[in-house]
């Protein structure tokens, strides 16, 4: 802190003045320049020597004016509101490799820089609370500007021209979105989005999108769209036409499936031999139907019938597999 706040000075600092505080000799200060940029993200300025003076330090100015409109007690943050940040970022793997992670990073940076000396010790506990997987994670690399153009065009509520490579058909798409809102899931960065052309929401997988571009076209959101009940409704990510589907399980099974809401509208029959019946009136009958195959002989589909014919015919190929 006493570094930051040499840097801060309006005259800035120079090598000798940082050593002689901080009492460390000055190859000791250069190296704290350099870990400042690059372990807290923050810019340091510089000004050549001039007649003989030292070289002058200074925080970079943006980032100096903010310094100056914070105070440490207005954060007054809690140690449970310091682990939920830490938590919320456990999730953001999704942008492991690209500038949003920089961004993320230089934003913690920061909180590290600000918290009081009295929680830097049990920040440093705090991280190492929490793993962050990269299994089943996508890759984002390179598609940066395309999340930015996303962004943008959600909050100014522009129509946009996509180009988007379509995982059923394997072919690339030309098409008009209105972009509703991003989420992520499992893993994975998703878009829901009005196609115009069938005035029908769908569910965009941002990596398929190839090219994007804002149209000055406005559009309003649709008065029926509520992402919190399609995401309650959907058994996955996909959002179509309802079902209602029973499944029996074995009692091998049992406790793991009675431990988790599949959906909003779900009701579980346990049975005397441990095996249970679970109703569920969701959508989605792709994700419905992937899940119960995943099972293998574990869970059998009993109701509707047509979805049970589905389920056999696809089983069916599988077995011709391993002939």
């Amino acid at each position: 802190m006493d570094a930051i706040t040499l840097l801060s000075q309006p005259t800035g600092t120079t090598i000798s003045a940082l050593s002689e505080r901080l009492d460390i000799d000055k190859r000791q200060a250069y190296r704290i320049i350099d870990e400042i940029q690059s372990e807290f993200k923050i810019m340091i300025d510089k000004d050549k020597a001039l007649l003989g003076g030292e070289t002058r330090y200074y925080l970079d100015k943006e980032f100096a004016r903010r310094l100056s409109e914070i105070k440490v007690a207005d954060l007054n943050l809690t140690l449970a509101e310091i682990i939920s940040l830490y938590f919320i970022k456990g999730h953001s793997r999704i942008y492991r490799g690209t500038d949003i992670e920089t961004n993320i990073e230089r934003a913690f940076s920061k909180l590290d820089v600000f918290v009081p000396e009295g929680l830097v010790q049990k920040l440093e506990k705090i991280k190492t609370l929490f793993l962050s997987a990269d299994k089943f994670t996508k890759d984002y690399t390179g598609k940066e500007e395309i999340i930015e153009l996303l962004t943008d065009a959600i909050l100014q509520k522009k129509t946009c021209l996509v180009e988007y490579h379509s995982f059923f058909s394997g072919k690339m798409k030309t098409f008009h979105i209105d972009p509703l809102k991003l989420f992520d899931w499992n893993g994975g960065l998703y878009l829901s989005v009005r196609v115009a052309e069938h005035d029908a929401i769908r569910t965009l997988a941002v990596e398929r999108i190839e090219k994007i571009t804002l149209t000055e076209n406005e559009f309003n959101i649709p008065d029926d769209f509520d992402p919190d009940v399609i995401m309650e409704d959907a058994f996955g990510i996909v959002y179509d036409d309802p079902v209602t589907v029973k499944i029996q399980f074995c009692a091998k099974q049992a406790p793991y499936i009675q431990e988790r809401q599949w959906c909003k509208n779900q009701n579980i029959e346990k049975h005397k031999d441990g095996s249970i019946i679970l109703t569920m009136n969701t959508s989605g009958w792709y994700d419905v139907k992937q899940w119960i195959l995943s099972f293998g002989n574990d869970a059998v589909l009993l109701e509707p019938a047509d979805k049970r014919k589905e389920i056999k015919e696809a089983i069916k190929k599988m077995a011709t597999l391993y002939k």
